[in-house]
């Protein structure tokens, strides 16, 4: 047993204790939407405990191994990336959940696939651009990496906008640091604006009402609006300190929508205030930071690309969420990470944050 735990003896421990702290707060959250006059141990407070003591098993077995196997593997994984993604469209097996068919049914459980292949396609970035950052000096090159990333990325905008958007921002981060002359991104930029209308009218129409809604925040009749506008005020009814942890009134009286999940910081900062909220967005930031400092003491471009898409993941699944809650961002159905409620995202981000302390690990052995 002891050498099973003993890779996390050089392990990141703040990283591991910041994680931790999200995830209390996570399971203390969900108990409290579930919460009637007494602790009720439900099904979704369960499958949570469950998902972070599973993650927690997978984050250990990552550092059993070097995060460079992985490198040459690039094709085999984005096969198996199609593949995961597509399952959803099998009859039987892919279900529906919140407007996207984004999921698959195993029975005990659902399982979103585009969750699991955040990780994956990060690990085929890296290699790619690692190999072809000389490329990088061209449009051409530019066009290439995102031609490698467009197939994933596709699908995934088929499926649901907003894990679609996560990919965005992870090939944007990746292709940065990667090393992208200023004037080619900027070209880019003008490339991807330019497409904006043509994507928009590939989109579904639930895809389209929810930017319509965006753009049309009074309008309580579009979807989400009238959702978002309940956030704001259990937000706001918050105040500072919070009407105290169980005592949500927006909360037990359901006015918050998918306040397990998508709109989990809505019953954090209503029951604990704007002290709570802030307390959060701090361990976030001190997580973030401490994946920088990872980056920095990479020995090689490759972990050093592994651990800025997992960075990019996470910093823009934070803002988008925090921000959706506020009516700030448009409502896409994204996770505020090892806060939300569900198990394929807790294992996800879990063994995510596996391998960037694998990276932090391999690349301490050489640091004098």
């Amino acid at each position: 047993m002891n050498k099973f735990f003993a890779p996390l003896k050089s392990a990141d421990k703040f990283i591991l204790i910041l994680v931790g702290l999200l995830g209390a707060i996570s399971i203390l959250m969900l108990e409290s939407t579930v919460y009637d006059d007494g602790i009720v141990l439900a099904r979704p407070v369960l499958i949570q405990a469950v998902s972070y003591v599973l993650g927690f098993v997978l984050l250990i077995v990552i550092q059993h191994m070097d995060y460079r196997f992985f490198m040459g593997l690039e094709k085999f994984l984005y096969i198996a990336a199609v593949l995961l993604l597509i399952m959803v469209y099998v009859p039987g097996l892919g279900v529906e959940q919140y407007g996207s068919k984004a999921w698959i049914n195993l029975g005990f459980t659902t399982l979103q696939p585009s969750e699991f292949v955040k990780i994956l396609f990060v690990l085929i970035m890296a290699g790619y651009l690692s190999e072809h950052r000389d490329e990088l000096n061209k449009f051409s090159g530019v066009v290439k990496a995102g031609l490698v990333a467009a197939p994933i990325i596709l699908i995934v905008l088929k499926e649901d906008l907003g894990s679609a958007l996560v990919y965005m921002v992870m090939w944007v981060f990746m292709v940065f640091f990667a090393g992208i002359d200023y004037k080619i991104f900027l070209k880019c930029i003008l490339v991807t604006l330019a497409a904006i209308p043509v994507v928009y009218r590939f989109l579904d129409d639930y895809q389209k009402e929810r930017i319509e809604a965006f753009l049309h925040p009074d309008n309580l009749s579009l979807s989400g609006n009238y959702q978002v506008w309940q956030s704001k005020v259990a937000i706001g009814s918050g105040g500072f300190f919070g009407k105290g942890l169980f005592h949500g009134t927006q909360k037990s009286l359901d006015f918050i929508p998918v306040q397990q999940s998508d709109f989990i910081f809505s019953v954090v900062v209503e029951e604990l205030g704007f002290i709570g909220g802030a307390a959060v967005v701090l361990i976030y930031g001190l997580l973030m930071a401490r994946f920088t400092r990872i980056i920095r003491d990479s020995v090689d471009l490759y972990g050093a690309l592994i651990v800025v898409g997992f960075t990019g993941m996470f910093l823009f699944q934070v803002f988008e969420n925090i921000a959706m809650t506020m009516g700030l961002m448009p409502v896409t159905g994204i996770t505020l990470p090892f806060l939300s409620g569900g198990g394929t995202s807790v294992i996800a981000s879990m063994i995510s944050v596996g391998i960037i302390l694998n990276v932090g690990v391999n690349s301490k052995a050489i640091n004098f």
